[in-house]
């Protein structure tokens, strides 16, 4: 007698993985029946995964115009801290989308990488790379509509927890949009600083920074607090080595022969003399300048290897003569330069960096630095 066989189970569904989005579709990265592909308690139901969340979200408020889900998508009390400014309320980052809205409305941000980390219970960081291109149509703080095309990057850092923002770094290479529209960066920068020094925010210099202490060298190892693992603890090294030993050199090591460099004002250059020459022309500009990684995260990469994400800040002073051109002679002014790069590693060497700061906020600090220099120049009361 033939034993009856149990019905065959159906094999187990694969869970989704979270989305990546250097090679789908928009439609794809904003899908409609995904199931949720990770933990997400108290993300309205719409979003899969961290990375739906960032894309959808910000294509909803800046493509599809529905400004007011910054209400529900950032916390009353957030803070946006910009490379020309910063925003302490969640108003205000209404008020100031609604402007750039009006002013470049045929602006579109496509999302080219979200690399991120974190959970439900601890919240999520996402650093988000986006190439917005656009058209200058209509007036605001670029002035008068020039009707030029611009592309520029910007990457936005972000801190989420519960659907809600409350903290943001954004870099945006306003410096590249000022050019590609046709304005003159002198007078932009001018008017910049002049806002800042009419409300009594002067630049003053406040000393060395921390690259050197006394007549010590370099630190020859960096803070590897914040990294999570061991590949992000070997890239914060190999970015001491770089540029606060200034061993230049090393990019040959680390780099692909064939690395893609993609820099401010949408410059695109190849190999490793590229990158050694980017490297070594921001610190001649900026001779005495100090690299403080600030926050590190990392992801798989579909396309093999790994994306890893670097939030930093150098200080220094304008000292000398390098790529960031617009400075003009040097002016011994301290500058403060908050910037963010995107790695891809693969086979234990960098394939593609991005790297996206503005010169247009060190322009800005100079001119306010000149007009605290000025005879006229009022020094606000202790």
């Amino acid at each position: 007698m033939n034993k009856q066989q149990p019905p065959k189970q159906a094999p187990a569904a694969k869970a989704p993985e979270v989305l990546q989005a250097e090679r789908l579709d928009f439609v794809d990265l904003v899908p409609d029946d995904r199931p949720r592909a990770q933990p997400m308690r108290g993300f309205d139901p719409i979003y899969t995964d961290i990375v739906d969340y960032i894309i959808r979200c910000t294509h909803k408020i800046w493509d599809e115009r529905d400004v007011g889900l910054i209400y529900t998508h950032y916390t009353h009390d957030c803070v946006v801290y910009g490379a020309t400014g910063t925003i302490y309320t969640r108003e205000q980052v209404v008020q100031d989308t609604i402007q750039r809205m009006f002013m470049l409305p045929e602006r579109r941000g496509m999302a080219t990488q979200v690399i991120w980390r974190g959970n439900e219970d601890d919240g999520f960081y996402t650093s988000h790379l986006v190439t917005g291109s656009g058209r200058h149509t209509q007036p605001g703080v670029y002035g008068k509509p020039t009707g030029r095309n611009f592309v520029a990057r910007t990457i936005a850092d972000c801190m989420v927890f519960e659907n809600k923002i409350y903290r943001e770094w954004l870099v945006v290479d306003s410096m590249a949009q000022i050019k590609q529209i046709g304005l003159d960066p002198q007078d932009y920068a001018e008017n910049l600083a002049q806002g800042y020094f009419d409300k009594g925010l002067l630049s003053i210099d406040i000393g060395e920074n921390g690259r050197l202490s006394g007549q010590y060298p370099p630190e020859a190892k960096p803070d590897l607090e914040i990294a999570h693992n061991d590949l992000e603890e070997q890239v914060l090294i190999w970015l001491n080595d770089i540029h606060n030993r200034r061993m230049f050199g090393k990019i040959n090591e680390v780099y692909a022969p064939t690395v893609q460099y993609h820099g401010p004002l949408m410059k695109e250059l190849y190999g490793q003399a590229a990158v050694i020459h980017q490297t070594v022309g921001f610190y001649a500009s900026i001779p005495d300048g100090h690299f403080m990684p600030q926050h590190i995260c990392s992801v798989p990469c579909d396309e093999g290897g790994h994306k890893v994400a670097i939030r930093w800040v150098v200080e220094g002073h304008h000292l000398g003569w390098g790529i960031l051109e617009d400075l003009g002679a040097p002016t011994g002014k301290r500058v403060q330069v908050m910037g963010m790069t995107h790695l891809h590693i693969r086979d234990g060497r960098i394939v593609d960096e991005w790297v996206n700061y503005d010169e247009m906020s060190i322009l800005m600090q100079i001119k306010l630095a000149q007009m605290a220099d000025r005879p006229s120049a009022v020094l606000p009361e202790a």
